[in-house]
């Protein structure tokens, strides 16, 4: 028999069915954001129609939006890139503050950082490494001719590169590469663009020629120290499915459940053309997927965000996640998507979506009814919390056990009269009284459901 599962007081999400043993006329569902009003319109005298939304980092009680704003002269597109950064007091809308660093169309009055030349303004992050010097408190990854750079600063406006040379690390670095420090393992990831051949999965180089099928993906790689990468994984998914085109990752530790990475990509449609009069190929939606250790995943094929009926939605380039969460209230979180991407004169513009904290899925039974028995495990804590809701006659019971499937006394489905609500950390009450005398001890979970979900559970003191 395997060892039970330990799960302490972490927060677990249902996003897999690792904590599932069995499961009777229950699911697990993927719950799809609310796209809402616009956070930022890029029209700006130095933005255009292919501004685009890079990362959002917490700064100062607010957060900041580190994007591309522009091209100033295609015929001229190295030299002429704009890089930017907004900023934010509440998530809902984003400003440009006047920084004062650089003369753009005849004024210093913008919230410029870097025009022309090869970008050393990364989709950034905040370093949350203790260990990590106040010069380098914001860190990320530069893409030059298809080579990463490492960059650091101080205050996330000045960007320096950690060192002269390119990180020793192979892959395709044209699009937005993410990094993070990873508390739980004690080290730096990144996730990175990478190309493999559609039918042998073989990992093509940089400047591949003569690939039948060339598909964009995502590898990970760690480091000590952000300058140092052991050799590049390629994410393994348990659909099998090697054939989707990956544009953009947007991976980050869940927030508050930091043993669980999430990932938001945008899938690419190449041969899909829905306006025939747009001059470019390809339509664009956003997936998501799970990790519990940054290489296997669990991803969901079916859609997280769709173009909806916005026919500027459905061209090339829209619905690509912006990297990160941002807390909007206690009830709600927020991401952002790119619309009217290449639309000119309509200007590119980032839409807010709202979504239920920890609530990206779920365990669901429809009014029929259904059960779920975890796997035993261990905790730690006094009182089991659950992010659930029902409908008005839903309801959600649950019955402490002992490993052996038996009702622990004080435990069982009758000493609980049924929850229904909808709360994110719902406290159980048994006429058991407190769960602190099984912490520790190997238990399971059984839940009986009627027109309810479940997004997470926590024990807590």
């Amino acid at each position: 028999m395997s060892e039970p599962l330990a799960i302490g007081s972490r927060r677990e999400l249902f996003v897999d069915d690792w904590l599932i043993d069995e499961r009777r006329n229950v699911v697990l569902t993927l719950h799809h954001p609310e796209r809402r009003a616009p956070a930022l319109v890029f029209d700006a005298p130095w933005e255009d129609s292919v501004a685009f939304p890079d990362s959002l980092v917490p700064w100062e009680g607010g957060w900041r939006l580190y994007y591309r704003a522009g091209i100033l002269d295609w015929d001229r597109e190295e030299d002429t890139t704009v890089l930017a950064m907004a900023e934010s007091a509440d998530g809902l809308t984003f400003t440009r503050p006047n920084l004062g660093l650089l003369e753009v169309k005849g004024t210093c009055d913008n919230n410029v950082l870097q025009v022309g030349g090869y970008p050393t303004v990364p989709p950034a992050f905040v370093d949350t490494n203790p260990a990590c010097p106040p010069e380098q408190r914001f860190k990320g990854l530069c893409a030059r001719w298809g080579q990463a750079h490492a960059m650091a600063s101080a205050d996330g406006l000045r960007w320096t590169p950690m060192q002269e040379d390119k990180l020793d690390m192979p892959g395709a670095f044209d699009t937005v590469n993410t990094a993070c420090w990873d508390s739980v393992a004690g080290c730096y990831r990144c996730f990175t663009r990478t190309w493999h051949d559609r039918d042998t999965r073989r990992v093509l180089a940089h400047d591949f020629t003569g690939a039948e099928h060339p598909i964009r993906a995502i590898q990970t790689a760690t480091s000590p120290d952000f300058l140092h990468w052991s050799a590049p994984i390629e994410l393994d998914y348990a659909d099998s499915d090697y054939a989707t085109q990956l544009y953009t990752n947007a991976i980050l530790p869940c927030p508050g459940a930091e043993h669980l990475y999430l990932d938001f990509p945008n899938r690419y449609v190449p041969e899909r053309k829905p306006n025939p009069d747009h001059p470019y190929e390809g339509t664009n939606d956003a997936l998501f997927m799970s990790s519990r250790d940054a290489v296997h995943w669990n991803r969901r094929r079916e859609a997280w965000v769709r173009a909806g009926l916005d026919p500027l939605n459905w061209t090339e380039r829209n619905n690509y996640p912006t990297w990160g969460i941002v807390a909007t209230s206690p009830t709600e979180w927020s991401m952002y998507v790119t619309e009217h991407y290449r639309h000119a004169p309509q200007p590119t513009r980032m839409a807010r979506l709202a979504i239920r904290p920890w609530g990206f899925m779920s365990v669901r039974a429809n009014y029929d009814g259904g059960e779920m028995t975890t796997k035993p495990f261990t905790f730690t804590g006094s009182t089991l919390t659950l992010n659930a809701a029902t409908s008005a006659a839903g309801s959600i019971a649950v019955e402490v056990q002992d490993a052996a499937g038996r009702p622990l006394p004080g435990f069982a489905l009758a000493d609980m009269p049924p929850w229904y609500g909808d709360n994110l950390a719902a406290p159980l009450a048994w006429t058991g009284g407190s769960l602190a005398k099984y912490a520790g001890i190997p238990v399971r979970l059984r839940f009986v459901l009627r027109d309810a979900d479940i997004y997470s559970l926590q024990f807590t003191e």
